[in-house]
């Protein structure tokens, strides 16, 4: 039903209506299936759809799709010869389908956009919910020279990357380590990072991304959206110019590391100079003054024990009121 509920939406995206009886004659179906479509379109999409005797369907506003030349439209040449971009409607995960080329076939520079995500990844083993058209949702492929003990502070990097063009648009966005960007103190974005290769390299990274446009479907934290600070931009648009800045950080990535963007780094970071408390999936909490990133992308807080330092994994960091 999900394949007709998407046919049904695009049918009606345009935001007028549509009689049950054109679209089921032009999908080759029955009105009965049309509205079990527009039942699933409410109710597993979570959109609003009109019905009116004599008229037929119509969505609350138009809905645009994810749309593969009007990505590419947007891209920067030297961007454009690098990232081979693909859209879905719907998928179990971006990252999960990407990892099956980073095992196996070489390539590179793939790029996987989706309407929807039925088991989206976040990070700690979350899940990743956002209502349709939201949310931004894609996934990347990047080949990189050095290995997997090499790409400490990868997050970090990419976080600054959308930072920078989300700056740029005029969201006051700030970092949190590792991988989340906040918007007044709340959760506007983050980011999934999964490796395949060889300690020593070459390495195959997935890079999972999910930005919020609108506010999305209820979940365990407090979360922020684009529109909240008066943005509004299309996905495909806003797409582009990520990709455009993630070709670039990447790329100096590859070949001089984290260390060239701990500043910039750190000074938009959410929690520099400030008391944080550190939990962990084992073990008790760690109480102490977060004091920005080392060269490697590791956490450095000033606990009462003096000076520790901790790297991406089973850790959880707030501010502490």
């Amino acid at each position: 039903m999900s394949d007709l509920a998407f046919a049904v939406l695009r049918a009606l995206a345009d935001g007028r209506f549509h009689s049950g009886e054109a679209i089921g004659q032009n999908l080759g179906c029955s009105r009965t299936l049309i509205w079990q479509a527009v039942h699933t379109i409410e109710s597993d999409f979570d959109l609003t759809v009109y019905s009116v005797r004599g008229q037929g369907y119509k969505l609350s506003q138009p809905y645009e799709w994810l749309d593969v030349p009007s990505i590419r439209h947007g891209l920067a040449s030297e961007s454009a010869e690098v990232w081979t971009v693909a859209v879905a409607d719907q998928v179990d995960s971006t990252n999960t389908q990407l990892m099956v080329h980073a095992t196996s076939d070489g390539l590179h520079g793939l790029v996987l956009a989706t309407e929807r995500q039925t088991a989206g990844k976040g990070r700690l083993g979350r899940r990743w919910h956002a209502r349709l058209g939201t949310c931004l949702m894609f996934s990347i492929l990047w080949r990189f020279d050095r290995g997997i003990a090499e790409l400490a502070g990868l997050s970090l990097a990419v976080g600054l990357a959308l930072a920078r063009v989300l700056r740029q648009l005029g969201a006051p966005v700030e970092l949190k380590w590792p991988n989340d960007l906040q918007l007044h103190g709340r959760k506007l974005a983050g980011i999934l990072i999964e490796l395949s290769g060889d300690a020593l390299g070459p390495a195959a990274v997935v890079i999972g991304i999910g930005i919020n446009l609108h506010t999305p479907a209820e979940i365990d934290q407090p979360v922020a959206a684009l529109s909240d600070c008066g943005i509004e931009i299309s996905r495909n648009a806003l797409l582009a110019l990520l990709l455009n800045e993630l070709h670039e950080v990447l790329s100096s990535f590859n070949q001089h590391g984290f260390a060239q963007f701990g500043k910039e780094w750190m000074s938009l970071s959410s929690h520099q100079d400030t008391p944080v408390r550190l939990s962990f999936s084992h073990g008790d909490p760690i109480d102490g003054i977060a004091r920005g990133v080392a060269e490697n992308g590791a956490l450095l807080v000033d606990t009462p024990d003096g000076r520790r330092v901790f790297h991406v994994g089973e850790v959880s960091l707030r501010r502490m009121e």
